[in-house]
């Protein structure tokens, strides 16, 4: 079994570069189920319901989010009936939703839980580890994915061995850079710090790159980040293949795609 995980789609450019990427991946590499992490897919910042419906239409089958996950009001309209979507486990308020979900894939059970890192984040959150254990501990799933959208790496990497054998895979998200640490840890589990992003390939995380070196470097509190109508993609992903018959992990590959303007 193959399943492609996407990264942090970032808006426009986001959208265009897995909508001419998604078929041609999902076709070459005979891909069973598409996640893809949707948070900052509506303009940078959280989704909104017409976002929610081209990821599914495109032929996602599960949808992340992160940090962002409240940032578009509209969101409380649908994600209750939305059971595509994962938002974040470990939040401390009451949200709608659910942070971890079983999917069908021709008869294989895919459990995907998104959980938020708490080191050098600025969501309030429980524990991501005590927030799984419960999860884990009566999980009937086949085949267990985690979205673990955190800043640190060493927060990433410590929670992947700390869950030893008991999910199949921990990947990060959040960072928008694609790590080169892709492996299938001694313990079992399929591994990388950073999936990377989908979106502008010619920017600063996706924000066009003026807006935020005015913010940041040159500490103009007036300045706001901005995102680009149009440039060079970026697609990131990875590649994650399970035994057919035993659903062990087997191995991670990463995918990094870019297509230039006028491509």
């Amino acid at each position: 079994m193959n399943i492609l995980f996407i990264g942090d789609i970032v808006g426009k450019v986001g959208r265009k570069a897995l909508k001419e990427n998604l078929s041609f991946v999902k076709n070459k590499y005979k891909i069973d189920f598409v996640i893809a992490n949707g948070e900052n897919i509506s303009n940078g910042r959280g989704m909104n319901e017409n976002h929610y419906n081209f990821l599914i239409d495109e032929g996602v089958d599960c949808i992340t989010l992160g940090n962002h996950y409240n940032d578009r009001d509209e969101i409380g309209n649908f994600i209750e009936f939305a059971d595509e979507v994962v938002r974040p486990l470990n939040i401390k308020c009451d949200f709608l939703g659910e942070g971890s979900r079983i999917f069908d894939c021709n008869g294989a059970k895919i459990r995907v839980t998104n959980l938020l890192g708490s080191a050098f984040m600025k969501e309030e959150v429980n524990d991501p580890f005590l927030a799984i254990k419960p999860i884990i501990e009566n999980d009937i799933s086949d085949i267990h994915i985690v979205d673990f959208h955190a800043e640190a790496t060493g927060e990433k990497k410590a929670f992947a061995y700390a869950l030893k054998n008991s999910v199949s895979a921990v990947l990060g998200t959040h960072t928008h850079v694609q790590t080169r640490d892709a492996q299938v840890l001694n313990t079992g589990v399929l591994y990388i710090s950073d999936v990377g992003m989908c979106g502008s390939y010619n920017s600063v995380l996706g924000d066009e790159i003026d807006s935020v070196v005015e913010r940041i470097i040159l500490h103009n509190e007036n300045a706001r980040f901005k995102l680009l109508e149009d440039d060079d993609r970026l697609f990131s992903a990875v590649i994650l293949r399970f035994n057919d018959y035993t659903f062990k992990p087997e191995s991670i590959e990463p995918l990094y795609i870019i297509k230039r303007k006028g491509e």
